[in-house]
């Protein structure tokens, strides 16, 4: 089985020092990048978060603060990583929800204008729980009957991803070799941006999807509580989220002309 593509896709995982996209840090990162004619390219990152890896966390993934202390940062990581994904779609387990919107954070933090929207996403988790409702490691016992020895390694995690993905086409009929398919399979609710605090209506406006303007227009919400875009702007959000409102803002100042 070889994926259908149009375009390189890159399949990553991020190991981290939590789970909270604002506020905590990359320690690992592996990429696979899978190119149309079927060749494949690997690079993995050790990096320094520059805050302490929690000894519940280093008892998952195994990597502690001694293991990093000597790594890269980030931000000197960050040119590297973005021009080995710039020009592809993006694959994971659990990604949409995690490891896209943690990377979007990393990236702006360290000046890289990193965005979705000429990308496909492809979040692998999604189609087994659609499938068979499962986690990674069962995933690649049921679709590749092999046991993930390395469960929390970056670089395993990313392999098995790329593994379970082909053996799900080639079992369900009704999942189709293409990259913008599984993309919109493997997606759920439609987001403006990575977080899930901006969606899109039917009509494909974007509503705020949280707190008391829940289901409202943001461009009304806007217009009428100019005071409300600043206090977006400086509350505890993802920059990409505030990325997603300033362009929205833009626009409706641009339309008023």
């Amino acid at each position: 089985m070889q994926l259908n593509l149009t375009k390189p896709i890159c399949f990553f995982d991020l190991e981290t020092t939590g789970i909270s996209i604002t506020s905590d840090r990359i320690v690992e990162i592996a990429i696979l990048k899978v190119y149309p004619n079927g060749k494949e390219e690997r690079k993995t990152w050790r990096v320094n978060p520059e805050m302490k890896i929690p000894k519940e966390v280093t008892e998952i993934h195994g990597i502690s603060d001694e293991d990093v202390a000597d790594k890269p940062t980030f931000k000197e990581l960050a040119k590297e990583v973005y021009n080995m994904i710039k020009d592809s779609d993006l694959g994971g387990f659990n990604s949409n929800r995690f490891d896209i919107p943690l990377l979007a954070e990393e990236m702006l933090r360290a000046d890289v204008d990193f965005d979705m929207k000429n990308r496909q996403a492809i979040d692998v988790q999604t189609i087994f729980h659609k499938m068979e409702q499962r986690t990674l490691s069962a995933a690649y016992k049921f679709y590749c009957d092999k046991n993930l020895d390395d469960a929390h390694s970056a670089e395993a995690d990313t392999n098995a991803t790329y593994e379970v993905l082909k053996a799900q086409i080639a079992k369900y009929d009704t999942l189709e070799n293409d990259t913008k398919f599984l993309a919109e399979f493997s997606s759920r609710k439609k987001f403006a941006d990575f977080a899930g605090f901006i969606a899109y209506n039917k009509k494909g406006e974007e509503c705020f999807a949280f707190g008391k303007h829940k289901g409202k227009l943001v461009t009304e919400i806007l217009e009428k509580e100019p005071g409300y875009f600043g206090w977006l702007l400086n509350a505890d959000f993802p920059l990409y989220t505030k990325k997603v409102l300033t362009a929205i803002k833009l626009r409706q100042f641009n339309n008023k002309f």
